[in-house]
């Protein structure tokens, strides 16, 4: 099976920075996978908070990943700050993709990729939603 590789943007509409603390650390000294997930999972919600939303409530839809691919490309370490740049593209009827590139601050090494699929889901009816165009036009002006 050929290794996942993530296509980056050529521009990023969004950036955050998040510490590097203990808890992310695993056996081996370096920032866990899956506590590497959880930091994008939290820069991922930053970018909707930054669009002016939250990932349970835009514009009266939630959102769903429905897939995800993660590519790490360096270690990170406890003391280190991540800056995590994310993007919304690849748009169809219900949502699209979210793809950030993390690097650590100081040096600017890359330390990660993701894409993440989403789809905005109504969840009175419990179905999958066709993306507002209001998200659409806050997400072109970013």
């Amino acid at each position: 099976m050929p290794r996942i590789k993530v296509e980056l943007p050529e521009r990023f509409s969004f950036a955050i920075e998040i510490p590097v603390q203990a808890l992310h650390i695993n056996g081996a000294g370096h920032v866990d996978n899956a506590q590497m997930v959880v930091l994008i999972s939290g820069a991922r919600e930053a970018f909707f908070v930054g669009l002016g939303y939250n990932q349970n409530n835009v514009e009266g839809l939630g959102t769903v990943i429905t897939d995800a691919a993660f590519q790490y490309m360096s270690e990170a370490f406890e003391g280190e700050t991540l800056v995590f740049r994310l993007a919304a593209n690849d748009f169809n009827r219900y949502g699209g993709d979210i793809v950030c590139r993390v690097s650590e601050r100081e040096s600017g090494r890359e330390v990660a990729r993701a894409k993440l699929g989403f789809v905005f889901f109504d969840y009175t009816t419990r179905k999958v939603a066709p993306i507002p165009p209001r998200f659409l036009e806050r997400v072109a002006a970013a």
